[in-house]
């Protein structure tokens, strides 16, 4: 099993009057290969369940093992490997550096794995590539639609290969159309073998995934495969 949540809670003002459960006592499981929806609306711990998912954050309480490892046990900097090679992380702001082109903003990934100069450079354009960007690898994000800065964003993330695909509302600043394309490339992804997890708040986006886990105030209160028609 790839990801395992024992029981996990996520506090915040443990103890104080001020106390929030975003996450209240959560366990699932996600194997390797799947297409999961994590669906709420605001202040139903989605996000907070990706910040664990993705290790930015630990659970107060219970257990996450991620391949077999209790995330618990990890240093910072053996979390921060996992985020750098295991995870790739797509958010509805693109988080691009403006005065890095663009293939510079899809290699600083790979420079903080150690990867060398030419090497990262070729990850960095076949990414681009595969996101149909080939030929803007000199543009800076500024010179581009908000599209294809998403394509960026999503290049960056799949540059180093990672198992691994958290997409945090992707389409969330982007025209239908757009999020269209955005979607399909995501099952593309699923197709060929990542594991895909999309936090959205719109059911319309959680219908493109196989499963779907849906939270409100910090609990699983639906959990179901669905057929899918890909798009």
């Amino acid at each position: 099993m790839l990801i395992q949540l024992h029981n996990v809670s996520k506090i915040y003002s443990e103890g104080l009057e001020s106390e929030v459960r975003a996450l209240d006592d959560v366990s699932l499981e996600i194997d390797n290969g799947e297409f999961v929806a994590i669906v709420g609306q605001s202040g139903s711990g989605k996000s907070t369940m990706m910040n664990v998912l993705g290790c930015l954050d630990i659970p107060t309480h219970g257990n996450y093992v991620l391949s077999g490892t209790d995330v618990a046990e990890l240093t910072d900097r053996e979390l921060s490997k996992i985020r750098n090679r295991d995870i790739g992380f797509i958010f509805q702001q693109y988080n691009l550096i403006q005065n890095l082109n663009v293939a510079e903003n899809v290699e600083l990934p790979l420079i903080y794995q150690g990867i060398g100069t030419s090497r990262r450079r070729e990850m960095a354009i076949e990414a681009l590539t595969r996101v149909g960007l080939g030929d803007r690898i000199k543009h800076k994000p500024t010179q581009m639609s908000g599209g294809q800065q998403q394509r960026v964003a999503i290049a960056r993330a799949i540059a180093a290969k990672p198992p691994i695909i958290m997409a945090d509302e992707p389409t969330g600043a982007l025209d239908s159309h757009t999020g269209h394309e955005v979607l399909k490339f995501l099952q593309q992804l699923n197709r060929e073998g990542s594991t895909i997890i999309l936090i959205t708040h719109d059911n319309s986006i959680a219908a493109t995934a196989r499963r779907v886990v849906r939270l409100a105030d910090g609990k699983i209160t639906e959990d179901h495969p669905q057929e899918v028609d890909w798009l």
